[in-house]
């Protein structure tokens, strides 16, 4: 039973790792796998602690490469963390915790809401970061809303990300426990 537990516990790691670490491939503005993560990890792991701290870490991991080898041009030093990361990384916390909800059963009726859940969940967090930290919008309720308009065109990369990566995360690992049967552990402490 343990090593059933391990394995199962391994193959959702591995597949949260690649889908964060896809994130180097080149892609539109903001189709990205995170809020993926955080829904697939919230609907398998049954330690939900693991839910949070393995997309956040696995985030935060790729983060690290891509801002310290990739863009390296970008940043005059190593980069532990953006500035801003925390109205990111905010919302990916949110994502998984409304990913714990929308996803006690997994069918691709609720696929569809918790990727569209994330979106909506990146987009007002994100934005509101950008608004309440930066300097581009003034402090008002009208430059609030001009963040979140000039936001929009960036939505349609967002909820393509959401969609496509929760498609493929959700869909392989349901091919995965049909060929291995032994993934289908279903009140096991992963």
């Amino acid at each position: 039973m343990k090593q059933s537990i391990n394995l199962r516990f391994s193959v959702l790691t591995l597949l949260i790792v690649l889908a964060a670490f896809s994130r180097i491939t080149p892609h539109m503005p903001n189709f990205s796998p995170l809020g993926a993560i955080g829904l697939f990890g919230a609907a398998y792991f049954a330690k939900k602690w693991q839910a949070f701290l393995i997309p956040t870490a696995t985030t935060w991991l790729s983060d690290l490469f891509i801002n310290n080898l990739i863009y390296a041009q970008y940043y005059p030093e190593f980069t532990w963390f953006y500035k801003g990361f925390y109205w990111q990384y905010g919302s990916y916390l949110f994502i998984t915790l409304a990913g714990i909800f929308i996803l006690q059963k997994t069918n691709p009726q609720r696929v569809f809401a918790g990727a569209l859940t994330s979106t909506a969940i990146f987009f007002l967090v994100s934005n509101f970061g950008v608004w309440a930290d930066g300097t581009m919008y003034p402090k008002t309720f009208e430059g609030l809303m001009t963040c979140y308009a000039a936001g929009i065109p960036f939505l349609k990369g967002t909820f393509f990300g959401d969609l496509f990566y929760s498609g493929v995360l959700f869909g392989v690992f349901a091919m995965a426990q049909k060929q291995f049967p032994v993934l289908k552990l279903r009140n096991a402490s992963v």
